[in-house]
């Protein structure tokens, strides 16, 4: 079939029957064969209980008990469903999963309520959408089965292959082969599917950039279509090409995606920030071919010294800045108090004019350069006549990132190590990040760090804009961590002697944390164990508050279309207020409202648009839209941690054999994990290598105690390690602790135990899944 559960669950009305003809006709289906197959499929979804069907047509069945998930397998074989509501983690048995593979999208029914210290418990009803459709694998010979065996252990299952895909029976070290699932699996048949190819393992970066994609489905990338591409209205825009204009540039690799402009006028009562977006929501038609194609691609993908670019070609060149040269934008003027405090902005559609780009090179030579120095420096030739500019932005950014920190939001010192090859993906996004947390930069030192800080307060005025007006944008939501959360990295930041001052009420916030371990010579281990009760930001139809941008109100990014299809969908929404937006009742009314502005809040009491301007709008922001954009952005962190990863092995192939100091960066009942630099690659001291005493595991206080010599393995320890062996495919680095000389190899007696261990597995994968008695 040519869609899937969630699509075809989406055609249907919430409150309404559809009939069967108009269902095939929603979801394109004429041939006969796809309608006997969505036949099938609607019967097994009536069975399942998720839709009804009576002689008026289908409808959904509304049930509560039935809940909305994305699975997160262990190689253990228990699963967790992440709620897409934000609800608490339903800890699924592998009997109960029903055929659904990791990263599934399924409905959940909870068979038992949690505890205390237990999850809930749930089995899988329907699986919504299949996660993959490809993947990596070895060819093995079982018995009589010629079966593809998965890379990813975390796919609980093996392939079945075709007998003639014995010819991709090869050790595993040399090769590894792409198998295409040509047939999920039913009641007791298994999954099968055939080899599409071989490829190397050790063949050097471009080989590993082969299998990078291919491990994530990017090899053959679909073509936009056609288009024609529509030139921005010169009527009603204002003229800002007199107002002095900066670019940033961050990025270097070949189609990196074009980025805002920023220009800044004093004031009496502050700063008059302005930021000009490309104009891209322009030049395209909502709804059309080419806006479609990009929501199913939702974000720029970087890979390293490439990007996949969200955006076709064409559009890339002309919606981009060009230094000299006048442009169309959509521009936003923020008056911002000498305080960081965002007081008021309105929105325009504007014609600006780049005077000169700032890149790395330009501001670290501002910043070497002496207060009284008489000569320019090479790099900033090109800036000379917009240096003052250029300080009193990053005087503005300084300021504006103390009052972001000062009211939550968190900043770690935890950026991507300086690696060969990772290229741009060393350097973070300029908007809000999706991990909960932004890396630590200075907007001094820093194109990302500076341009950062200036977006967010755009991003800022615009979901509040939207949220007065009751207008569907598409908001970014990123609620505070739960305080229970946040205790427990507390309680082992106590056991390790970090001093901490805790509020009245015994609790810690993040940012009191961050602060105090920033301070500690545990900084960065203490930083990584913050890092998991932080919440990720996610894309909502309801506008909500945003920890991470220091906003209680809304956000609603729209400054980087050319990097994520939320900031264009907010884009054509704001096209549409600021050219189709009525700013009076009627004709007849001589007093019109700033409908661009915050001005304007409180005042209307008509429809700013109509409906048959609103409805398509309000029906493209479904559910499935906003699940496909919110998996897409997790789709670019597993592709950005696979990238990392791979690099980081093999920098550390070249190590194996040699003797390094690390630090502790995890523990756990099976082992220790450590950090070697330079390349901060981790690797795992499986609890079975520690042969000099028994170890006991204390959760509490994150560290092994071995019960003879007392010698203890704690978090942010330095240790001397051995890199035994080097996993390149599956980014798993064995270590061993190098032992004290002359011990004695501990026997253990029938007395000794090792609580929730599993002194032959290797639980690397679980490090997440530690929630009470299944995790």
């Amino acid at each position: 079939m040519k869609f899937t559960v969630a699509s075809l669950i989406d055609q249907l009305p919430a409150a309404e029957q559809l009939s069967i003809s108009k269902l095939e006709k929603a979801l394109g289906i004429s041939a006969k064969a796809d309608k006997e197959l969505l036949r099938i499929g609607l019967s097994a979804l009536v069975k399942a209980g998720v839709l009804a069907e009576d002689d008026n047509g289908i409808s959904r069945v509304e049930d509560e008990g039935l809940i909305e998930a994305r699975l997160r397998c262990s190689s253990k074989g228990f699963c967790f469903a992440l709620r897409d509501d934000g609800g608490e983690d339903i800890y699924i048995r592998d009997n109960q999963l029903n055929h659904a593979w990791n990263g599934d999208r399924v409905l959940v029914r909870i068979t038992r309520e949690g505890g205390r210290r237990r999850s809930p418990e749930g089995g899988v009803q329907c699986i919504l959408e299949r996660n993959t459709t490809s993947l990596l694998a070895h060819v093995e010979q079982q018995n009589e089965r010629l079966v593809a065996v998965p890379l990813d252990d975390r796919l609980l299952t093996s392939i079945e292959l075709p007998s003639g895909d014995s010819q991709y029976l090869q050790p595993a070290e040399e090769s590894v082969v792409e198998v295409r699932v040509d047939r999920y699996p039913v009641g007791q048949l298994a999954p099968q599917g055939h080899v599409a190819r071989s490829l190397a393992v050790n063949a050097g970066p471009a080989a590993d950039l082969d299998l990078l994609l291919t491990k994530h489905g990017l090899r053959e990338q679909p073509a936009a279509p056609k288009a024609t591409l529509k030139t921005p209205e010169a009527k009603d825009r204002d003229d800002l090409t007199a107002l002095p204009t900066l670019a940033l540039e961050l990025w270097n690799g070949s189609e990196a995606p074009i980025l805002p402009a920023v220009s800044l006028e004093s004031s009496d009562a502050g700063h008059r920030l302005w930021v000009h977006a490309p104009a891209v929501a322009e030049r395209i038609g909502f709804g059309s071919p080419l806006d479609m194609f990009l929501r199913e691609q939702g974000e720029s993908l970087c890979l390293g010294s490439s990007w996949v670019p969200l955006l076709p070609p064409a559009l890339t060149k002309a919606a981009a800045f060009k230094a000299g040269s006048s442009s169309a934008a959509l521009s936003v003027l923020l008056e911002i108090s000498p305080e960081g405090e965002l007081q008021h902005y309105r929105f325009c559609r504007s014609t600006i004019q780049v005077d000169a780009a700032v890149d790395a090179q330009g501001l670290q030579a501002l910043a070497e350069r002496k207060p009284k120095a008489r000569t320019t420096p090479a790099a900033l030739k090109a800036l000379k006549d917009q240096l003052p500019l250029l300080e009193q932005l990053i005087a503005l950014a300084q300021t504006l990132r103390q009052r972001r920190l000062s009211a939550g939001s968190i900043d770690l010192a935890l950026a991507m190590p300086a690696i060969d090859g990772l290229g741009d993906l060393a350097i973070p996004e300029p908007d809000e990040s999706r991990q909960g947390w932004l890396v630590q930069l200075d907007p001094a030192q820093s194109p990302a760090g500076l341009l950062r800080e200036l977006l967010l307060p755009a991003h800022r005025a615009l979901g509040r804009h939207c949220a007065a007006l009751e207008l569907p944008a598409i908001y970014a939501q990123n609620p505070a961590p739960e305080a229970e959360a946040l205790n427990d990295v507390a309680k082992a930041a106590l056991a390790l002697e970090i001093p901490l001052e805790l509020a009245a009420d015994g609790n810690a916030t993040a940012q009191e944390l961050a602060t105090a371990f920033a301070a500690s010579d545990r900084s960065r281990v203490l930083q990584q164990q913050l890092r998991d009760p932080l919440k990720p930001v996610s894309l909502c139809a309801e506008p909500g508050p945003n920890t991470l941008a220091a906003e209680p109100v809304a956000v609603a990014p729209w400054s980087c279309p050319a990097l994520h299809y939320a900031d264009l969908w907010n884009q054509h929404l704001l096209v549409l207020l600021l050219s189709e937006g009525k700013d009076r009742p009627s004709v007849r009314h001589k007093t019109r409202v700033d409908i661009a502005g915050d001005s304007s809040h409180g005042v209307i009491d008509w429809p700013l648009l109509t409906a048959s301007q609103l409805t398509p709008l309000e029906e493209g922001r479904s559910s499935t839209l906003l699940h496909r954009l919110n998996g897409r952005s997790r789709f670019v962190t597993e592709l950005q941690s696979d990238a990392l990863a791979m690099a980081q092995a093999r920098q550390a192939e070249p190590l194996v054999g040699q003797t390094l100091t690390g630090v502790i960066s995890g523990v756990q009942s099976y082992g220790f994990f450590v950090e070697v630099p330079p390349s901060q690659v981790e690797g795992l001291v499986h609890v079975s290598s520690l042969k000099d005493d028994w170890y006991e595991y204390r959760s509490r206080q994150n560290r092994l105690v071995g019960r003879k010599n007392r010698r203890s393995y704690m978090l942010g320890d330095a240790v001397e390690v051995i890199i035994q062996k080097v996993d390149v495919l599956r980014h798993q680095i064995d270590l061993a602790v190098l032992l004290p000389e002359g011990y004695e190899e501990y026997v253990p007696d029938h007395r000794d135990r090792r609580g929730g261990s599993d002194p032959e597995g290797d639980d690397r994968d679980d490090r997440d899944n530690t929630d009470g008695d299944e995790g």
